[in-house]
């Protein structure tokens, strides 16, 4: 009796190949799937942390802009700094339909990743605050 008990938790013990197999597939699978997903959020993570100082930049370029009351002189650009990054700006002003008004539009374009991506700021500027001073 013993003998017999003895055996059947010894073949209990271990894994079929078929067993095997279906573990080795399903990690085939996963892992590169697992990977992918890695990538795709560290791209998303670079891309967001970018376009943040980017956007930071275009609100400093069209803050100092309307203070500085240069945003009449047509399209401008520039390069501006943000920690260790450049970031390529263009500000355009056109003229608003409905009032006496000046639509600025500063664009701040950076790269992440191979690619370059862009944030786009506008405001409304009034044209009679550069005559009043």
């Amino acid at each position: 009796m013993k003998s017999a008990t003895a055996k059947n938790c010894n073949r209990a013990a271990g894994f079929t190949l078929v067993e095997v197999l279906a573990a080795l597939l399903f990690l085939a699978i996963v892992i590169p799937t697992a990977v992918e997903a890695l990538h795709i959020a560290t791209l998303s993570g670079e891309v967001a942390a970018r376009k943040s100082a980017a956007a930071r930049v275009a609100d400093r370029v069209l803050n100092e802009s309307l203070v500085m009351t240069n945003w009449s002189s047509g399209a401008q650009s520039g390069t501006a700094s943000e920690g260790a990054l450049q970031f390529n700006w263009t500000m355009t002003s056109q003229t608003w339909p409905q009032d006496a008004m000046q639509l600025l539009t500063v664009e701040v374009k950076y790269p992440a990743q191979g690619k370059v991506y862009s944030v786009k700021l506008s405001t409304l500027a009034d044209p009679q605050t550069l005559t009043a001073q």
